[in-house]
């Protein structure tokens, strides 16, 4: 994953772009970075690795001798980034986040076209996505040409902060507006970010989303021009509201937390348990876990805390082994909260099943007499190759499709397994319960999510679920 952050302003937009920056934090852990065209005409850049300790405290020191009108942050697991780039197009910081799944191929044609060079990161260990974007932009006339062309070449997703030599921020949503981008507004200064949660303490007020493929020109008076109109499909990933948005934040006019306790009453309003507590696997999971406690009418309680100021969201590490290891210790159980209780369990996904399965183990190792489990979103069954949200190798690390070809062989039809009311799917979620050593397991239906999103069904991207896309409608 990863976020941006963009500030224009009058006076110096040092702080507002730490501070924008640094609340998209929960969205990386590998590598944070800032760049900030000064008063004399050159950018100040500086790119720490934040994997062993946050964004603030990496960045504090080089605030002191950072100044300038237009800055450009990132969080990214990607690369290293912001890039300052030298073109025919002049010199320019670029940021980007997404996932290019042909970036492959987009090399060879420069290599092959345009005589390009690309850089190879030590640090990353590859030629990084942004490095691509910025050589694809120069191959273009302007700016503007530039971010067209990426954005009809790449597949996948990416939207692009840049901020040219003359102290202009360009924003540019991916074409399908997968990821968002907000723009906000105070008095003298004008901020693009990712998180709507951003805006309200550094003192901005909303303006608006941009659209899908929007490309937007901000001057340091305010002004915003559209460069690039907004396309007509829009996919936003409705894996924002069930798991890695923060709950603070609106995406489309729609609030992240309201959305989560809107999951979990569509929840208690097809299940019929009988608990005594309704609980949330912390973080996500706990808001789902109290619309499903206030629509079932149940207590809500908090048997596993968890602890947060060192250990990163356990999603992020690479190594199997590493993730596990951060899921098991981050979560510490509360066992007068689970002995002789039944307990329902409120999640935001199943993805491996292998920190569900550990959890169940210690509630019943704590005394829990019933674990029932209820996920707030279907069963993952399709890899995302869209946005860079899980960090999966292959789509056999999904238990599904590890059921599905132990059953099926690799070649079966997939569509009857996202199915809800067929036997396939049942059979499916029945063998999970079983594997994980649940009391019970039910997943939300689809169009339950959709509703709890709020957003028409044609404006968002369900492929992990259905295997459906607008990017492949002919």
């Amino acid at each position: 994953m990863g976020g941006l952050c963009g500030v224009i302003s009058k006076d110096d937009c040092t702080t507002d772009l730490f501070f924008g920056t640094d609340y998209h934090s929960h969205l990386g852990t590998h590598r944070g970075g800032l760049a900030i065209l000064g008063d004399d005409g050159a950018f100040q850049r500086s790119i720490h690795n934040i994997q062993n300790a946050p964004f603030r405290s990496k960045f504090e020191h080089d605030l002191q001798r950072f100044s300038g009108h237009c800055g450009i942050g990132v969080i990214s697991d990607t690369d290293p980034q912001p890039l300052v780039m030298c073109s025919h197009l002049g010199t320019f910081a670029i940021a980007t986040v997404g996932l290019i799944s042909n970036i492959e191929d987009l090399k060879k044609e420069l290599f092959t076209d345009n005589a390009a060079q690309l850089q190879f990161s030590t640090t990353s260990g590859m030629v990084g996505p942004t490095e691509v974007v910025s050589a694809l932009i120069a191959t273009q006339d302007s700016i503007t040409d530039g971010v067209r062309y990426v954005q009809q070449k790449v597949r996948g997703s990416c939207t692009i902060l840049l901020v040219d030599e003359k102290g202009t921020l360009y924003a540019a949503r991916d074409r399908y507006g997968r990821t968002p981008a907000i723009i906000g507004r105070k008095e003298g200064a004008t901020i693009v970010v990712q998180e709507s949660c951003a805006l309200p303490n550094l003192g901005y007020e909303y303006v608006r989303d941009l659209g899908p493929g929007e490309m937007v020109a901000i001057s340091a008076d305010g002004t915003i021009e559209t460069l690039i109109e907004p396309g007509e499909k829009m996919a936003i990933c409705s894996f924002l509201w069930v798991y890695y948005g923060y709950p603070a934040s609106s995406y489309e006019g729609r609030n992240v937390e309201m959305a989560r306790y809107r999951c979990g009453a569509a929840l208690a309003r097809r299940d019929n348990v009988r608990v005594d507590a309704a609980c949330g696997i912390p973080d996500s999971g706990t808001s789902h876990a109290l619309g499903y406690a206030h629509e079932a009418g149940v207590k809500y309680a908090r048997p596993f805390v968890k602890y947060t100021p060192t250990w990163a969201r356990s999603f992020m590490p690479q190594d199997q082994r590493q993730r596990e290891h951060v899921a098991s210790m981050k979560l510490i159980p509360i066992p007068g909260l689970i002995k002789d209780r039944k307990l329902v369990f409120c999640d935001d996904s199943i993805v491996r099943g292998t920190q569900l399965g550990k959890q169940a183990a210690r509630l019943y190792a704590d005394g829990c007499k019933e674990t029932h489990m209820r996920i707030a979103c279907p069963p993952l069954v399709f890899p995302c190759p869209f946005i860079n949200f899980s960090r999966s190798r292959s789509e056999y690390d999904l238990i599904t499709r590890r059921y599905i070809r132990g059953h099926e062989g690799q070649n079966a039809g997939l569509d009857k397994y996202t199915d809800p009311d067929s036997s396939e799917y049942k059979a499916m979620v029945e063998f999970i319960r079983e594997k994980l050593n649940l009391t019970s397991l039910q997943f939300q239906r689809l169009d339950d999510l959709i509703n709890a999103i709020g957003i028409p069904a044609c404006k968002l991207c369900t492929y992990c679920w259905s295997g459906k896309d607008v990017s492949m409608e002919k």
